[in-house]
């Protein structure tokens, strides 16, 4: 068994052994070195094989990015197991739905670490079952439930892992985003794969937490999304930590406001600014941005094939997902994902706009959330804002503006500077028909905009 299973983890495993000497991971104080990681792994899979655990299990593996979670995800693909990572929020988001991917196991790896065994009844998803057939490992991700329900989307993770076996420039990493988040796991298996350190930040992910680790290990390469990055402008952190060592800022998850990516560039003139671009369903594609300043990119890549379809993007990909557990595909007969983003085409070039889902219909004028809150946060006193539609008898919808404000004026003050600032860049039937000002963040938990 043991060489028959070897394929999916030696190369990774393999270059931890390279560089044994090299920083592999941080973790608050400690770096730990490919050797070590590499003994991690080892007894991770020794101790899930004295506790029962074989090939075709369905485990969920309980846990943010730490040296327990890396060596045990690294250990269940090596033993061709279906995984499913579960962050704490996730896991609460989606407990009544856990039954449906008929676990074996959880495997919590938050403190020591902990195995049970998990009995549920019931028939067995035909996409788990092929996986369990083909003997090849499996990942099984939710996304967040923005429009719904969350849905399980279950992927052959060998051919996920694909992608990784080709070695690229090596940069000191954070790993910004969650462990159960195909963004974080692509940071993880990146930077494993091409030898380079990864910093794990804790639970806490405010700027000032991401800055000292910045500042800590020299990191180049800092993954956000276009929320964090906003917050990371207005809470003037970048100001108070040496940052000089970041080569690369990529952005994503998310569509960035103008207004955002202008600040940003302001700040960090010599930083490069990529816009990235990928989907639980699909894995994360190569991407290229026109430059800094621009939000148009080029995507693609080897194994990837996009077209436009009514103004949708859709593609085609051999590390597409094999279905969702809960929710019917949505792919073509000619086999591309529907995507569900609005794109504008220029040449090679395409601009993200939106969810479909989030467009407001407003007297048959389509309006994008991003266009407004890109101009609500050009003002000083909006320290964060989310555009939202909500259903109106004569107009179909109308635009609800939510607000997070920095305090410095009164609510009516700010409510009218809002209003006066849309009439005067926007069309008069995009400026927000109410505005709700809050203290509360408008952030969700996977740190993207919560509409």
């Amino acid at each position: 068994m043991e060489t028959e299973i070897a394929s999916y983890t030696d190369f990774l495993l393999g270059r931890l052994r390279e560089t044994a000497e090299n920083p592999a991971l941080a973790v608050g104080e400690r770096v730990i070195t490919g050797s070590e990681l590499f003994k991690a792994v080892h007894s991770a899979k020794s101790t899930l094989i004295n506790f029962g655990c074989q090939s075709g299990n369905v485990i969920i593996l309980h846990g943010d990015f730490s040296i327990n979670s890396v060596a045990f995800l690294l250990a269940l693909i090596d033993m061709e197991t279906i995984i499913v990572p579960l962050t704490l929020q996730t896991k609460k988001n989606v407990n009544e739905q856990i039954s449906e991917l008929t676990p074996d196991y959880i495997v919590d790896t938050y403190a020591d670490v902990s195995i049970e065994t998990m009995s549920f009844g019931g028939k067995t998803n035909k996409y788990i079952e092929q996986l369990k057939n083909e003997k090849k490992p499996g990942l099984i991700l939710y996304t967040s439930g923005s429009t719904g329900k969350p849905k399980a989307v279950v992927h052959d993770f060998s051919k996920l892992l694909k992608k990784f076996t080709l070695k690229r420039p090596a940069l000191v990493t954070l790993n910004f985003l969650l462990f159960d988040h195909w963004g974080g796991l692509n940071t993880l298996l990146h930077s494993l794969s091409n030898s380079s350190m990864l910093v794990l930040p804790d639970a806490d992910r405010n700027v000032d937490t991401i800055c000292k680790l910045i500042e800590k290990f020299k990191i180049e390469l800092l993954p956000a999304t276009p929320s964090f990055l906003n917050m990371l402008i207005l809470s003037g952190a970048f100001k108070r930590h040496d940052l000089s060592s970041l080569r690369i800022i990529s952005y994503g998850a998310e569509p960035m406001p103008e207004s955002t990516l202008k600040a940003v560039l302001g700040y960090f003139p010599n930083v490069d600014l990529r816009q990235t671009y990928g989907m639980i369903e699909l894995g994360v594609l190569r991407a290229k941005s026109e430059n800094n300043s621009s939000l148009w990119v080029k995507l693609g890549g080897e194994g990837y094939d996009l077209r436009v379809v009514d103004g949708i993007l859709q593609i085609k990909s051999d590390s597409t997902m094999l279905g969702y557990v809960n929710a019917p595909m949505p792919v073509t007969e000619d086999g591309y994902f529907i995507t569900g983003d609005m794109v504008e085409q220029q040449g090679e070039y395409l601009k993200i706009l939106g969810r479909k889902s989030d467009i407001i219909n407003i007297g048959g004028q389509k309006v994008y959330p991003s266009e407004i809150e890109t101009v609500l946060l050009q003002i000083d006193e909006v320290e964060d804002a989310t555009v939202v539609g909500e259903t109106h008898a004569l107009m179909g919808s109308i635009v609800v503006a939510n607000i997070k404000t920095t305090g410095q004026i009164s609510q009516n003050e700010l409510i009218r500077k809002i209003k006066r600032e849309c009439a005067r860049q926007l069309q008069r039937y995009m400026v927000p028909s109410r505005i709700n000002i809050t203290n509360n963040s408008l952030q969700n938990y996977r740190l993207k905009r919560q509409r």
